[in-house]
């Protein structure tokens, strides 16, 4: 299948490089609206932007496209977008020949699983969601549509992680935690109890730190909460000393 990658960043450049090691898909180039047609990507072109897709399918030139937008709320309102201007475009699931991917998985469309990823058998992934690298999905656990496991994070057997959720790097989720749509757990956190919709939760053992709003960013490179710094404590309030000394008339 020819294909292009939708979105030129860093993300973009990884996909590209997980296709060229797989050799199961045809990688045409990039389509970027930020980036002017003819420039290179990892060595590819730009193709285009996203205007252009109805031009390229139409000649029978790109048959799917991967979006490479690491944001899981963004990626979303661009599929859409894809949908709208080109509805026969397909959109395959790409698997780095590193991941181990064991067998009775369930899979969606659009996903990406990238170098070292683990994905345990029995386990259900949803539509357009990230498997990044060296991340670990266990046994029986289920991923909504939208959800991204950041490098090196871990779901333990039979956790649920619901629609647009981020779990970010190096956090772990014990076995059999839920964690609701649009949250996120902070870089680094252990998870130990169910997490409830539209949070960020933070630290070992995990706690939610503030609410969240639906499609609000979380990534470093956005100014969002998957950074991994820890959110600033509350000052302790100050008591004010009292004078021991003789009153002034």
């Amino acid at each position: 299948m020819n294909v292009a990658i939708l979105g030129g960043s860093g993300h973009g450049a990884v996909i590209a490089d997980a296709i060229e090691h797989a050799n199961s898909l045809r990688l045409l180039g990039f389509l970027d609206g930020k980036l002017g047609s003819g420039e290179e990507v990892f060595g590819y072109k730009i193709l285009g932007q996203l205007a252009d897709l109805p031009t390229l399918t139409g000649r029978r030139e790109l048959q799917g496209l991967v979006v490479g937008i690491g944001d899981n709320w963004s990626r979303a309102a661009a599929v859409k977008a894809i949908r709208k201007v080109a509805p026969q475009i397909r959109f395959p699931n790409v698997f780095h020949p590193s991941a181990t991917v064991a067998g009775r998985v369930l899979w969606g469309e659009g996903n990406v699983v990238l170098a070292g990823c683990v994905v345990n058998c029995g386990a259900t992934i949803g539509s357009f969601c990230i498997l990044n690298t060296g991340c670990s999905v266990d046994h029986d656990c289920r991923l909504g549509d939208y959800v991204s496991l950041a490098p090196q994070a871990c779901a333990g057997g039979n956790v649920d992680i619901g629609d647009y959720s981020a779990v970010c790097l190096g956090a772990r989720v014990v076995h059999r935690i839920r964690i609701g749509p649009h949250s996120v757990v902070g870089a680094g956190s252990t998870v130990l109890k169910h997490v409830p919709a539209r949070v960020t939760v933070y630290g070992t053992p995990a706690r939610v730190i503030r609410p969240r709003k639906v499609g609000q960013a979380y990534l470093a490179a956005t100014g969002g909460e998957c950074g991994g710094a820890q959110p600033k404590q509350p000052s302790p309030r100050r008591t004010r000393k009292h004078s021991e000394g003789k009153s002034h008339g």
